[in-house]
């Protein structure tokens, strides 16, 4: 199948000449490019059409799961007939193992796997095995070793009506492929044999099971159903089933891997001898002997990932294989807010070393275990193929390894960069209260960032002494309350909040038409020119936006963010005026932090999604507006259970935003029983 956008919008302002020309740059073989694109001015929407236009299969590179989260679902929503998946760390909870020698710990790897992202890890590289209508969202998470793919595609079971197989082969193969039989009990990654049919829950499936029926020792039958009511939904002729493990390997190439693994460990064990460390020896042999036992007799044991060079055949140093291996060589590259996912690309190899030296110091593990790691950065930029990255701040890199830089500065609300003024910091808090008095008549809303938690606190308190309506925003303060902050300052209840750089990015305020950013002189990552814009772009979303920086000098990257604001204001006020557009502020409905909930569960039970509802959303939006603010314990108690519900669903539907502010209420009311 082909790539085809569904959209009700077609691409407007500057991006038709974005697209054409982004495209035009992999038409010619550029190997990078830069779109520079302000807040707010579509840069999805032309990343969707530049798909659309080249017909490539492509992987979204996003610096967390959050961004990555929203990125798969409007990507979704774009590509409905085409394979958009998902790809990131399957962990809720990881814990690494570790030792900390001073103190003499060892610390075990512990984690918590979420069975539904592990489900669509699958379903990716499933997708890209089997077709090439597909996009891939995925977190830097892409870039550690999943196993190799050509022992995935050795494993792969393909199965057709008619072929004479016994069932006892069958079975032998999917144990082969890491499935477990259970008879009573199946889950992703087990099958089942009642009398001629087995039934196989893949682990790229949802809620189907694929039923091989049998007449003898022929397959009689392929079909699909429903593994909850057992429905057939539908039939088929042919079926290729993948391994339920991307660590999966042919038994032989396991048995190679045992003997290479006991001949590093022989040569490891007269090292730690050799220099007199018995207890490091007696360590490593003790884990390592019971782990071969277990590879022979399973196929699988406990940190398998840390023999993974052994099992793939490869040689110390060589990088692993990772979900860029499965892409075919002329897939395509986003990386958005690559000023952000470049630098975390680039660290996360250092810091697995670093860990993993120790462990390999003090006999927790072989040297070989180095070879389970991400990507090296260069290792990264050999397989980054055509990259086209995705910022309103391009750091140095992505201006280096770009043989283009197209801007999209034009916003479909007609909306500007805001005005930006430098003044003096000699009187700068009494030229703030003449501004806040001016605001307080108009109505309009105000930010104040400082550089410290302390002069936050302490110039709310003068503030408030003068009769402003001020609050604080700092890293101490719960997520609920920031949440409830910037509602109060959505509702009129304060006009003022002051904060340090939680207020940077990430925050949606269309009733801010003041920033007064203090101390704007100080460099230093706060104030950077990158940081300086991010913070700037807070007042984008009201038609007369203003800035103002209070310095005693003008630094390089004041003068760097000011221009480039005032290059960008420029641009669109033409447009602006070409086209006879007038900019509008962003109306946006304000939403308590806990209605999220409460829809949540009108929709649940209200419109009759999700097994076992019955209409709870009601009970739950009154226990929320009650029971929060100091409800009784029964009341409390029954919130709680219903507050669980529904995080676990936030995080089932990938909204881990949400789910975490779930978290923060139940933590909270557990607090108040």
């Amino acid at each position: 199948m082909e790539f085809k956008l569904h959209s009700d919008f077609k691409p407007s302002g500057d991006q038709p000449q974005a697209i054409d020309n982004l495209v035009q740059g992999i038409k010619d073989g550029m190997r990078g490019q830069t779109l520079l694109g302000v807040t707010g001015s579509g840069k999805t929407f032309t990343m969707a059409n530049i798909i659309e236009r080249v017909q490539r299969p492509t992987l979204v590179l996003a610096h967390n799961k959050t961004l990555a989260g929203q990125l798969y679902a409007e990507f979704k929503e774009l590509f409905p007939e085409n394979a958009v998946e998902y790809f990131i760390s399957y962990y809720d909870y990881y814990q690494p193992e570790a030792y900390i020698a001073a103190t003499d710990t060892y610390i075990e790897k512990d984690s918590s796997i979420n069975d539904e992202i592990d489900r669509m890890r699958h379903e990716a590289t499933k997708s890209l095995l089997t077709r090439d209508d597909v996009i891939i969202v995925a977190s830097v998470s892409c870039i550690y070793g999943i196993g190799e793919k050509e022992d995935y595609l050795s494993l792969a079971l393909m199965l057709e009506t008619g072929l004479e197989i016994p069932m006892d082969n069958v079975m032998a193969q999917l144990i082969n492929m890491q499935y477990t039989r259970n008879d009573f009990d199946l889950s992703r990654g087990c099958f089942r044999r009642k009398g001629d049919v087995i039934d196989i829950w893949t682990p790229d499936s949802e809620h189907t099971l694929t039923r091989i029926s049998f007449f003898g020792d022929e397959i009689d039958k392929i079909s699909y159903v429903d593994a909850i009511t057992g429905k057939t939904e539908f039939t088929k002729d042919y079926i290729e089933l993948f391994p339920a493990s991307h660590y999966a390997t042919g038994r032989a190439k396991l048995n190679k891997a045992i003997d290479r693994i006991e001949a590093e460990l022989e040569v490891r064990l007269k090292e730690f001898r050799d220099a007199g460390d018995m207890i490091a020896a007696y360590r490593l042999e003790q884990r390592t002997r019971y782990d071969m036992d277990m590879l022979r007799e399973t196929g699988f044991c406990k940190g398998i990932e840390n023999y993974s060079r052994h099992i793939a055949g490869r040689e110390a140093g060589e990088p692993p294989c990772t979900l860029m291996d499965f892409f075919p060589d002329d897939f395509l590259l986003f990386i958005d807010e690559s000023h952000q996912t470049i630098p975390q690309v680039g660290a996360m190899y250092n810091g697995d070393r670093s860990r993993k030296e120790m462990l390999v110091q003090y006999g927790f593990r072989l040297p070989s275990a180095f070879d389970n790691r991400p990507l090296k950065f260069a290792e990264f930029e050999q397989r980054m193929g055509q990259t086209i990255f995705v910022s309103a701040t391009p750091a140095d890199y992505e201006k280096e390894h770009s043989e283009q830089v197209v801007e999209q500065m034009i916003r479909p609300t007609g909306l500007l960069e805001p005005e930006i003024f430098i003044r003096p910091v000699e009187g700068q808090i009494e030229d703030i209260l003449a501004m806040l008095k001016e605001q307080k008549k108009t109505g309009d809303k105000s930010l104040i960032m400082t550089l410290t938690k302390r002069m936050a606190e302490d110039l709310t308190d003068f503030l408030k002494k003068e009769n402003i309506r001020v609050t604080y925003l700092h890293s101490d303060i719960k997520a609920v309350e920031r949440m409830q902050i910037l509602n109060q300052l959505r509702n009129d209840e304060v006009d003022v909040i002051v904060g340090i750089n939680l207020l940077r990015e990430g925050i949606d305020l269309p009733e801010v038409s003041l920033l007064m950013i203090l101390d704007a002189d100080k460099e230093g990552f706060l104030r950077s020119e990158r940081s300086l814009i991010q913070i700037i772009g807070r007042c984008a979303r009201n038609d007369h936006g203003r800035v103002v920086l209070y310095a005693d000098e003008i630094t390089d990257s004041m003068m760097n963010a000011v221009s480039e604001t005032n290059r960008r204001r420029a641009i669109q006020q033409e447009y602006n005026r070409v086209n006879n557009i007038t900019p509008r502020t962003i109306r946006k409905a304000v939403r308590d932090v806990f209605d999220i909930v409460a829809e949540s569960s009108k929709d649940s039970g209200g419109k009759g999604r999700g097994k076992g509802s019955k209409g709870g959303g009601i009970d739950a939006a009154r226990l929320i507006n009650e029971g929060v603010s100091g409800g009784t314990e029964e009341e409390n108690k029954k919130l709680i259970e219903k507050l669980t519900v529904e995080m676990t669903k936030a995080a089932k539907d990938l909204d881990f935003e949400k789910a975490a502010e779930i978290r923060d209420i139940i933590i909270e009311l557990k607090g108040k029983k």
